[in-house]
C-alpha cells in the first residue's frame, strides 16, 4: 500500500456543511474510490485554522490519478467548490505532504 497525506481547507462559514456532505459521501463516489484502489481514507479538520488533513492508502498511483477523470468525481468537486478553496477545474486546492516517519 502507498500512504498519502494531503492538506486542503474549508471556508470557515461552510465547515458544518462540509461535514454534513461527508456523512456519508455519495454511494457512487464511495464505490469509485474503492474501484480505484483507495483504502483507509480519513479527513481530519483543525477547528482553529480550518485546514483539512486527508490520509489515505492507495494500491497504485496511476490508478488513483484516474479518479479525477470520472464523472462522479467531477460532480463531487463541482458540488464542493463553494465550500472550500478550489482550482479552476473545481478540484480542491491541496498539497501533498512528504512522509518522514512511519511505524507499523
Amino acid at each position: 500500500m502507498i500512504r498519502k497525506a494531503l492538506v486542503m481547507a474549508v471556508h470557515p462559514e461552510h465547515r458544518e456543511e462540509y461535514e454534513r456532505r461527508h456523512q456519508p459521501i455519495w454511494d457512487d463516489l464511495h464505490q469509485t474510490l474503492k474501484d480505484h484502489g483507495v483504502h483507509n481514507y480519513s479527513i481530519f479538520l483543525d477547528p482553529e485554522t480550518y485546514q483539512l488533513f486527508a490520509y489515505l492508502e492507495i494500491e497504485d498511483e496511476a490508478r488513483f490519478s484516474q479518479i479525477a477523470e470520472t464523472d462522479v468525481c467531477r460532480r463531487w468537486w463541482s458540488s464542493m467548490r463553494e465550500l472550500m478553496p478550489s482550482n479552476p477545474d473545481n478540484s480542491p486546492v491541496s498539497y501533498e505532504l512528504k512522509e518522514v516517519f512511519h511505524i507499523d
